[in-house]
């Protein structure tokens, strides 16, 4: 194609040459020289020579009279000088870059020419080059030699060149060509024998074909084609060659069949054992012989051709035909490659490989990040052949780093990769030159590099020696087990657990055992999640340690707990022996009970397997086994594991838990039922029940004659000894007993009878419920978290709610009330309201007054309309009784309702203070009188801190506080100044407000108002009248709304004193 390419231009080039001669010689100047101009923009400088040196020259155009040509006209535009000059300025620069490209190539195809000359003999390429020079020069001749042309001649030729012109996209030399040949029009052709398209060109090969250069050229070209046709009947004669070599290799195979299909039948005929032989000869026939034909092989493999016996065999027939031998000898069938073939093979797939490897470092940073990944059929490729170690070590470092961040499936795909690439190279260069790399990304800044790490441990470890694994690679998880980042850890958990199965032996058991705690009190809860699901079933497993993980996991438990301090530091206290946990604790606690359920499992099945008379199929422990357990006549330490130390030390945990702690005790629970589901009804009525009976202390209901004697001591030593202890019992195990023993699907029945027994039947003096009323209330309310039970639950209510004890009564209503942040607006509207309504109808003032304090609490955590609606009617059934103590425990149960309360039942409660407070105090007992202040007063503080609308604020609370304020003997002075600053600043804020703020806040025991108040002087100075009090009834509208939100109270407490005085200073100047 180069040099099909190279001709063309040298046509070109010589078309354009006499078509400058033409023009010259036409002297067609202006069509020259623009021609000119076109030629040096299209950087064909070789062809514009002549018309350079032409219009250059001093005697066809003076310099004189070119200056004053080309000198600027008068009047140029700078700008447009200015922008050619820029432009001008930029081609220079792009002509310089193409130069020194240019150069380059330049100084590289003499360095290639070199090293032809000095591999080539002869120096062919100079002799070539110079011979085509001169045949250039031979062409170059003037049109005149031809003699003086005619004038169609001249018409056809100026036609011709005009549309030379056009095609080779010179129009501006065509325009002036067409202008400056005015005898002729060049847009009309006349129809002749010249009129052809093309037509330059035409004339020009038909010239040169009339010369003696052109006959040698196709003298030339016809001893280049007959040398074709040779080769190509050559061609065509080895192709015949090759179908008889196939056709002969046929017939053999065909003789081969039947030869053995003739031995076989020679050996099943009687009488003749000789096995027969096939051969060819050289003429094409086939025979058979007698002699042995074990060392011959005729398979198309065993063919010999050979082409100098081909020729010595057949020089009297035809030369087209061919010769088969099969020795008499062995034949050996195996295609031996010829040494010098496979070395060169070899040496041009090294070759390649060299090549790609020092490219792929310059490719990878300009690909895609989205599209390295295809890269790396080509990475793998040069890392497993490439013999440079250093080579290999950069590329792997490439492979590693091949994206910077890259996401799960770029992870993937360089993850299979890299399994690939240790699966071909073998185990030394997986651990010499793979796990390196691994080592050096441990510490990388991006955390999607540290993952990939992580990730590399579990897949590659199957492909190094086993003592690699836990050594190094172990070593590699490790330290990304201390990473910080989640993801990071959460990998390396991961893969650990897929590393267990290859370790070789279990000296590092204790290494992994520290691992498996660390990473399951993980503050992350994905790395908990991914250590409990996967890694501890593997370090099971691997290690078949179960023992020791269940010993070490309880002292971890307890241990937790016991390291944090006392809720109280007062010795023989009941809060001394309970603990304050802290976030960190109280999240490794419910981790490792988690872990603890995690392993429930591999529990279970041991107990199973090592019980002496269970079936291994069954998955229940039945009543007989625990018959033959209680004799003591057989060992069964899996079994006895759960009841004689996990469940105590799981008490003695619960123990240690304030009641607050639900969250941790609802894991416990959860832990109980999950052993009863897998250890079946009897364990849990024969075992369990009995150790949590005791241990809660209730040692008359616990049965113990599935114990063996030895372990009947042991379990009634949970009984607790003193008093304190009998009440932590009851606190802390007693809600175990209920939700986690009782609370079992299996046992509804007995947790019903156990219920009514607590609650009910036990009223008499002594009994085991009658002194601990609130600490079984707790009981029952931590029982309640659990819906499944609610039913039970109110039930048993409702029969303390009709009883006729004044007891149960007033218990029913404590345990309402206690019960309500765990109810649905559902269960409240249907089971607590009835309820609730029945007791405050009854003639018992206690019961009643219960009954309000439960009403309270459904207040404060409903804010339905059908449930607010309720609650009104029963407190105005209450405050219509007009007693003390009703309006006391109405007004204080709202209050506390109050911030998370609906708008209308603050407004209702803003009203009957309102009502009650206008009212002349009746009460002679100034302790009354206090107490009903105190209360009224912290409920309009409590309603003040919410958004109240402005008419509830003008109409009812600000009245409300002035009726309060007037009855001064009965108010706390903390209260009176309370009250004073919110009446202030609901009626809008004046000087004598701030005082008294700033009064109360600096702690000035004498009455602020005597400075301020009604009969101050300062109040007689400003007004020269008595101050009226009910005139802070009637706040000003402007800005209430502003003032409501940023009270200045609020600031003042701040601290913004100076603030204050300031912006009351710049508001007293304004007119009132």
């Amino acid at each position: 194609m180069e040099a099909v390419g190279g001709a063309a231009e040298e046509r070109w080039a010589s078309l354009c040459n006499c078509v400058v001669n033409f023009l010259l010689e036409e002297k067609y100047h202006l069509t020259a020289l623009e021609l000119l101009q076109e030629l040096q923009e299209d950087g064909r400088h070789a062809q514009a020579l002549r018309l350079r040196s032409f219009f250059s020259d001093p005697a066809f155009f003076p310099p004189d009279l070119v200056a004053r040509a080309s000198s600027s006209p008068p009047g140029a535009d700078p700008q447009s000088l200015l922008e050619e000059k820029i432009a001008a300025e930029e081609k220079l620069a792009l002509t310089e870059y193409d130069l020194r490209l240019a150069k380059e190539d330049l100084t590289c195809l003499k360095l290639e020419l070199q090293k032809q000359q000095e591999s080539s003999p002869d120096n062919t390429i100079d002799a070539s080059a110079h011979e085509g020079f001169n045949q250039q020069d031979q062409r170059d001749v003037k049109i005149s030699a031809l003699g003086p042309l005619k004038d169609n001649e001249r018409k056809d030729l100026n036609c011709a060149v005009k549309e030379y012109l056009l095609l080779a996209g010179y129009r501006l030399a065509a325009m002036t060509f067409i202008e400056e040949v005015l005898d002729q029009d060049l847009d009309v052709w006349t129809n002749s024998s010249a009129c052809v398209p093309d037509a330059l060109r035409r004339y020009y090969y038909q010239y040169l074909s009339s010369t003696t250069e052109a006959a040698e050229l196709n003298a030339n070209s016809m001893g280049e084609a007959a040398a074709l046709i040779n080769e190509h009947e050559n061609l065509k004669g080895t192709e015949s060659i090759t179908i008889k070599l196939v056709s002969a290799a046929a017939l053999t195979e065909d003789t081969r069949k039947d030869h053995k299909n003739t031995e076989s039948t020679i050996e099943g005929s009687p009488g003749s054992q000789a096995p027969l032989s096939c051969s060819t000869a050289g003429g094409g026939g086939y025979g058979t012989s007698g002699e042995d034909d074990s060392g011959t092989d005729t398979s198309p493999e065993g063919i010999s051709v050979n082409g100098t016996q081909h020729g010595a065999g057949n020089s009297q027939g035809n030369s087209g035909s061919i010769s088969v031998y099969v020795s008499e000898d062995k034949v050996n069938t195996e295609i031996v490659e010829s040494p010098s073939i496979h070395k060169s093979s070899y040496k041009m797939a090294l070759e390649t490989i060299k090549i790609v490897s020092d490219a792929l470092p310059k490719i990878v940073p300009y690909v895609l990040i989205n599209h390295r990944e295809e890269l790396l059929p080509l990475i793998i490729c040069a890392i497993e052949r490439h013999p440079d170690s250093d080579v290999r070590d950069s590329l792997t470092h490439t492979l590693f780093n091949l994206i910077k961040r890259p996401d799960g499936q770029q992870r993937r795909i360089i993850m299979d990769a890299c399994v690939e690439l240790a699966t071909s190279v073998g185990e030394m260069r997986t651990e010499t030159e793979l796990l390196p790399q691994c080592w050096e990304q441990i510490n990388h800044q991006y955390e999607e590099r540290r993952l990939l790490v992580a990730q590399s441990c579990g897949e590659l470890a199957i492909y190094v020696r086993p003592e690699i694994r836990d050594s190094l690679i172990l070593s590699i998880v490790q330290q990304l087990v201390e990473d910080s980042a989640t993801v990071v850890r959460e990998a390396a958990t991961h893969n650990l657990a897929l590393l267990l199965p290859l370790f070789p032996n279990m000296d590092k058991y204790y290494k992994v055992e520290e691992l498996l705690f660390q990473l399951v009190r993980d503050p992350s809860g994905v790395v908990v999640d991914v250590a409990l699901r996967e890694l501890v079933p593997a370090v099971v497993g691997w290690g078949g340690k179960l023992d020791q993980i269940l010993r070490v996991l309880l002292s971890h438990i307890l241990a937790s707990a016991q390291r944090c301090p006392s809720v109280s530091g007062v010795e023989g206290t009941i809060d001394s022996h309970l603990r304050v946990l802290g976030e960190q604790e109280r999240w490794t606690i419910e981790v490792l009970l988690r872990m603890l359920t995690e392993l429930l499992p591999f529990i279970h099945q041991k107990a199973i397997e090592t019980c002496p008379s269970i079936d291994p199929s069954e998955n229940y422990i039945s009543e007989s086994s625990l018959k033959l357990y209680a004799t003591g006549e057989t060992e069964w330490s899996a079994f006895e594991w759960m009841h004689t130390e996990c469940l105590p030390d799981l008490i003695k945990l619960a123990c240690l838990l304030p009641a607050k702690e639900d969250s941790l005790r609802t894991v416990i629970t959860k832990y109980l039922l999950a052993v009863s589901g897998r250890y079946g009804k009897d364990y849990l009525e024969h075992i369990m029940l009995p150790v949590f009976l005791i241990a809660a202390g209730d040692i008359d209901s616990g049965d113990f004659t599935y114990f063996p004697l030895s372990i009947q001591s042991k379990v009634r030593g949970f009984r607790p000894k003193t008093s304190v202890a009998e009440k932590i019992a009851i606190i802390c195990v007693l809600p175990l007993l209920l939700s986690g023993i009782l609370g079992s699907p299996s046992s509804r029945q007995q947790l019903e009878e156990y219920l009514r027994k607590l609650l009910i039947q036990n009223t008499k003096d002594g009994s085991f419920s009658m002194h601990h009323t609130a600490e079984i209330i707790d009981a029952i309310r931590f029982l309640c978290i659990f819906e499944e039970h609610h039913g039970v639950i109110f039930h048993i209510l409702w029969e303390m709610v009709v009883s006729s004890d004044t007891n149960l009564k007033t218990s029913a209503a404590a345990l309402l009330k206690a019960l309500v942040p765990y109810v649905g607006v559902k269960v409240a509207s249907t089971h607590v309201l009835p309820a609730l309504i029945t007791l405050g109808s009854d003639q018992n003032s206690a019961v009643k007054y219960a009954s309000i304090d439960a009403l309270g609490a459904v207040a404060q955590h409903f804010k339905s309309d059908m449930v607010v609606d309720k609650i009104h009617i029963q407190m105005d059934a209450f405050l219509e009784d007009g007693s003390h103590e009703a309006t006391i425990s109405v007004i204080r149960a709202l209050a506390v309702a109050v911030p998370h309360s609906t708008d209308r039942l603050r407004e209702y409660l803003l009203t009957k203070i309102f009502r009650l407070t206008s009212a002349p105090p009746t009460e002679n007992d100034i302790e009354r009188r206090r107490e009903r202040a105190n209360v009224f007063c912290e409920a309009l503080r409590a309603l003040d801190a919410t958004d109240l609308p402005a008419t509830s604020v003008r109409d009812l609370l600000l009245p409300s506080i002035q009726n309060l304020l007037k009855d001064v003997d009965a108010l706390d002075p903390a209260h009176k100044e309370a009250l004073e600053v919110i009446g202030r600043e609901r009626s809008g804020g004046t000087l004598e407000s701030i005082g008294k703020a700033m009064g109360a806040h600096l702690g000035i025991a004498t009455s602020v108002s005597s400075f301020f108040g009604e009969s101050s002087l300062l109040g007689k100075k400003e007004g020269g009248e008595q101050h009226d009090p009910a005139a802070a009834s009637v706040p000003p509208q402007v800005g209430l709304q502003t003032q409501q939100e940023n009270t200045r109270f609020g600031r003042i407490m701040r601290g913004g004193f100076g603030d204050m005085l300031r912006g009351k200073a710049k508001g007293g100047d304004e007119p009132s």
